[in-house]
C-alpha cells in the first residue's frame, strides 16, 4: 500500500484546523476504494529521514514567519536532506534536482498559514524540495489571516489529491 508522509508545524488553532482537514482529505473514501493510503503524520521536529525514504509522496504544512518557513519545517530539511537524496550544487547550494537521488519524482502538496504575507516561506519551501526533485503534486494552499471554510475545503482537497496521485 503507497503510504503518504505528512510533515507539518501546527503550533496554533489555525494550522492544526488545515492539518486535519488535509489528513482527513488523505482518507478520503473514493481514495480508500481506489487502493488506500497508508497516512503517516509527523510534527516537523520528529520527522526523520526513514520516514521520508519510506513514503511515496509528502504533504507540507507550514506557518509563515518573517518571510520564510517555519524553523521546524526548516530543521526537518536540514536533517534529511542528503540522507533522502538531496542534491548540492559546488558552492553548497540546493541544485536543481536534475541530480536528486532516492526521493527525486514523488508528488508533493503544501500548505502555509500567515498573517502578513506567504510569498517567501513558499518560495523556500519551493526551492529545497525542487533539489529534492520531488514534483508538484497540486497547488499550494495559502492562507493568509482567519482560516474559513473555503480554505479548510481546499485543505481536504489537498489531501485527497496528494493521496490519490499515490493509488493512480
Amino acid at each position: 500500500m503507497p503510504r503518504l508522509l505528512i510533515v507539518h508545524h501546527s503550533p496554533s488553532r489555525s494550522m492544526q484546523a488545515l492539518l486535519e482537514q488535509v489528513v482527513s482529505g488523505a482518507h478520503d473514501p473514493d481514495v480508500q476504494e481506489a487502493g488506500g493510503v497508508e497516512v503517516v503524520v509527523r510534527a516537523a521536529l520528529e520527522a526523520s529521514a526513514d520516514d521520508v525514504l519510506a513514503a511515496d509522496g509528502y504533504v507540507l504544512g507550514t506557518t509563515a514567519n518573517f518571510g520564510y518557513m517555519s524553523g521546524a519545517l526548516k530543521h526537518f530539511f536540514d536533517s534529511t536532506f542528503l540522507a533522502v537524496g538531496g542534491a548540492l550544487d559546488p558552492s553548497g547550494a540546493p541544485a536543481d534536482g536534475a541530480d536528486a537521488g532516492t526521493t527525486a519524482g514523488r508528488p508533493y502538496g503544501l500548505w502555509l498559514h500567515g498573517r502578513y504575507d506567504l510569498t517567501g516561506a513558499e518560495r523556500s519551501v519551493h526551492a529545497i524540495v525542487g533539489a529534492l526533485g520531488w514534483r508538484q503534486g497540486y497547488d499550494v494552499l495559502g492562507v493568509l489571516g482567519e482560516v474559513d471554510d473555503a480554505a479548510l475545503e481546499s485543505a481536504y482537497a489537498l489531501g485527497a489529491t496528494i493521496a490519490a496521485l499515490l493509488v493512480d
